[in-house]
């Protein structure tokens, strides 16, 4: 027997349509979330009417289409929460919109779970989705043959911002780290040169990785690219294969022009009983933790991730078991370095025979912005109810590896249990920070770097240090250094600045 006010996970839904479908639709972000929503509530096994009318809370992702202030181009709905929630015949107390990242979906499980056993709630629903396949589809349209999604239903939100603060400046904009390509390709070349590898022998472990990924992603149902790929076909750069920013071919970037929804309910044990959910339909959030990362520049390795590693070891001690008790894990992988860095701290093999992914992984089942984990814990919840006693990991991550959440499930039961975020949020606050010099005219090693192809002028994209180790921020356009930095091994190279307009301008010394 638990706390009656230990919460479960009752419900879980996806959706998937892909533009090669025969009854392809081109849904706006309701309309996706709103058919995750409903296989959610049918997913409970009772009516789905009794439970969407018993959700106090709705808790949302933020999509792409409306992360910044530019009206979204095909419209959108004002209260994309609440239009969601009316579809379905619900009328929660509190609708929430999170901010921008990764990380969003455990975190915000963990704490609507969290409010659940504090008995502030009984049951609330998260649920996220992303149309980018509808908007590229009719992106070059006349206006006449557009979809109008616009919606007005007004009525309370919640509405926690953007979130952009926490991953960018204006001194790391102006250097071009202005999309996740670019800011990932830097970590996953420090991470190179830790380990010493040349640049072919990384792209290939990077294929490497991603490979078991694939095959996943090639038998999901909801998979947006169900196509199996060697590891050959992964790291062979092709005109289908084309770089994005180095060192990333197309096929090792997280798809996002995908239309996606995920949603789950969770409730308490009381609510469950009281609504008559089979309990082999229940699984506990038995683990969880929240952390946030140091700022890009301040970070002593730029290799690694200090947040995560905590975060993952937290969560394990929370469920009260070890790393080889996790029978499943899906590690966030919009790039090789959020799983590659896990697997480094956490000494996970990179082959482990467990798997790293439910679903595919991003560049295959599909990135739906910051909703993909949604759809990495559906898959958990379902796997841990075919595997009884068994333990689930999902480790999501959010901004330029600046926040990661993880959640660890099972149906073995327990009681409510509270972690000790804050306090390891203290430990990462009190680390070593890097000093950063802004304008540089003098000369500086490559520390990491990677190269915008993805721009109509290829540059160079650098982070370095100074003789006196603090760091720095350039960009080039020089055709020697950006041949370098595109072809040849340029770790360690030095080269030369010239601040002009707060933008240090790079060329080799």
């Amino acid at each position: 027997m638990v706390d009656p006010r230990t919460p479960v996970v009752v419900g879980v839904g996806q959706f998937t349509e892909r533009i090669d479908d025969p009854d392809y639709r081109g849904m706006s972000s309701v309309a996706l979330a709103t058919e995750a929503v409903r296989a959610a509530l049918a997913d409970t096994g009772v009516a789905p009417a009794a439970v969407a009318e018993a959700i106090e809370v709705f808790a949302g992702l933020r999509q792409f289409e409306i992360c910044t202030p530019m009206p979204p181009p095909l419209g959108a709905s004002d209260n994309y929460v609440r239009s969601v929630a009316r579809r379905v015949g619900a009328n929660p107390a509190r609708a929430v919109l999170e901010p921008i990242g990764g990380n969003g979906p455990q975190k915000l499980m963990t704490e609507f779970a969290g409010e659940i056993a504090a008995g502030a709630i009984e049951v609330a629903l998260i649920l996220g989705s992303e149309n980018g396949s509808t908007l590229k589809t009719f992106a070059n349209r006349p206006d006449a043959d557009k979809p109008d999604f616009t919606e007005r239903v007004g009525g309370q939100l919640d509405d926690r911002g953007y979130g952009y603060e926490q991953y960018m400046s204006e001194y790391t904009v102006k250097h071009g780290l202005t999309g996740a390509p670019v800011q990932y390709g830097l970590l996953d070349n420090a991470r190179r040169a830790k380990l010493g590898l040349s640049v072919d022998e990384y792209r290939r472990q990077m294929a490497e990785l991603f490979a078991p990924f694939v095959k996943v992603a090639a038998k999901n149902p909801f998979s947006a690219s169900p196509v199996e790929r060697s590891v050959d076909e992964l790291v062979t750069v092709t005109a289908e294969n084309r770089m994005i920013c180095d060192p990333y071919p197309r096929l090792m970037v997280a798809r996002d022009q995908v239309n996606q929804g995920a949603a789950a309910v969770v409730m308490s044990v009381a609510a469950a009983r009281r609504l008559g959910v089979p309990e082999e339909n229940w699984v506990y959030l038995r683990g969880h933790a929240d952390l946030v990362e140091q700022d890009l520049l301040l970070r002593a390795d730029l290799g690694a991730s200090v947040s995560a590693e905590l975060a993952v070891t937290e969560a394990l001690r929370v469920a009260g078991i070890g790393l080889d008790d996790v029978a499943t894990f899906d590690l966030y992988s919009c790039f090789p370095f959020p799983v590659f860095t896990v697997c480094d701290t956490m000494g996970l093999a990179a082959d482990d025979p467990r798997g790293l992914t439910l679903t595919g992984g991003l560049p295959f089942f599909g990135g739906p912005g910051n909703a993909y984990s949604l759809h990495g814990i559906a898959e958990t919840v379902c796997e841990m109810r075919e595997r009884p006693g068994t333990f689930g990991l999902v480790g999501a991550n959010g901004g330029v590896m600046t926040k990661y959440s993880v959640g660890i499930y099972s149906t073995d039961p327990a009681d409510w249990a509270v972690d000790r975020s804050k306090e390891l949020q203290a430990q990462i606050a009190a680390l070593p920070e890097v000093a950063v010099t802004r304008d540089v005219d003098t000369t500086g090693v490559i520390e990491t770097y990677s190269v915008r192809y993805d721009w109509p002028e290829t540059t160079g994209i650098i982070i370095g240090r100074l003789d006196d180790g603090s760091r720095f921020m350039a960009t080039s356009t020089d055709a020697d250094l950006v041949a370098l930095l595109s072809g040849g091994e340029p770790l360690g190279q030095r080269i030369s600045m010239t601040a002009v307009d707060g933008i240090n301008q790079a060329r080799l010394a």
